[in-house]
């Protein structure tokens, strides 16, 4: 995990909402963004606790920092919480688009109605309606200054996960379609949009989806021999939000230890 506490924050700071942003890859994206000086907001759908402390830590360090109780699953609370944003912070800059689930592994035979209807609305419809906020603030076309969106996909999307979840993978494939489309859209108005592909990475969404010691099961298929860490995912985000990338749109960057 990265420390922040020796850091010096910068004067100046550009602002990024972070969704699903106070555990796994999206609190390391946050603890990333505030080494760099950005303003931040963490929207969590349940664990008040895990958001609400990360944003306590990073306002510690000197950066502003809030979390939002947000579904984004649900278009009203999607609104409030780029409204609260816009409020609070001001301006967007940057939208991480992290926010997913993962459910049990079972064979598409096994699936529920229920169960793809969750999956595709938070990880894709909620992802859509990020997006379209995070434009409409933005965009060149509305007024904006431009900005940048990284989109968090999975390896699952291009390995389809048969007999765990072709559900997740099939969400995420869409992840990367809209990444591409959305990219060439917008791209004349101001804004990059790229996706992060991560792999086998340790984080509790394994234990969400009931396969808490997955990363150890299956790290000998990966070619660098183990799992990753939410760190060297976060490194690709923070790249993929700096002018270090300004000609870089419409990418879809694997962090999968060559798998």
């Amino acid at each position: 995990m990265t420390s922040i506490a020796t850091r010096e924050v910068p004067a100046t700071s550009k602002i990024v909402l972070i969704t699903g942003g106070g555990r796994g890859i999206g609190a390391a994206c946050a603890r990333q963004a505030a080494l760099r000086g950005y303003s931040i907001c963490l929207s969590y759908r349940e664990d008040a606790a895990a958001a609400q402390g990360l944003a306590r830590e990073l306002t510690a360090t000197g950066v502003r920092a809030i979390a939002v109780q947000a579904d984004v699953a649900v278009e009203a609370d999607v609104l409030r919480l780029f409204e609260t944003t816009d409020r609070k912070l001001g301006r967007l800059d940057a939208l991480v688009n992290n926010a997913g689930i993962v459910a049990p592994s079972r064979r598409v035979d096994q699936f529920t109605f229920d169960r793809l209807v969750q999956m595709f609305h938070t990880n894709v419809i909620g992802s859509f309606l990020c997006a379209r906020e995070a434009v409409l603030r933005m965009s060149t076309r509305h007024g904006g200054p431009g900005g940048v969106i990284v989109n968090l996909s999975s390896a699952a999307a291009r390995l389809g996960s048969s007999g765990q979840y072709v559900d997740y993978a099939a969400s995420k494939a869409a992840i990367d379609t809209m990444t591409m489309g959305l990219a060439r859209e917008v791209a004349a108005e101001g804004i990059r949009v790229n996706a992060v592909r991560p792999g086998l990475i340790h984080t509790e969404i394994h234990a969400s989806g009931g396969e808490p010691g997955r990363v150890e099961r299956l790290q000998d298929q990966v070619p660098m021999k183990r799992g990753g860490t939410a760190d060297e995912v976060a490194n690709a985000v923070m790249w993929l939000l700096s002018d270090a990338s300004s000609y870089t749109t419409g990418s879809v960057l694997d962090v999968t230890g060559g798998r």
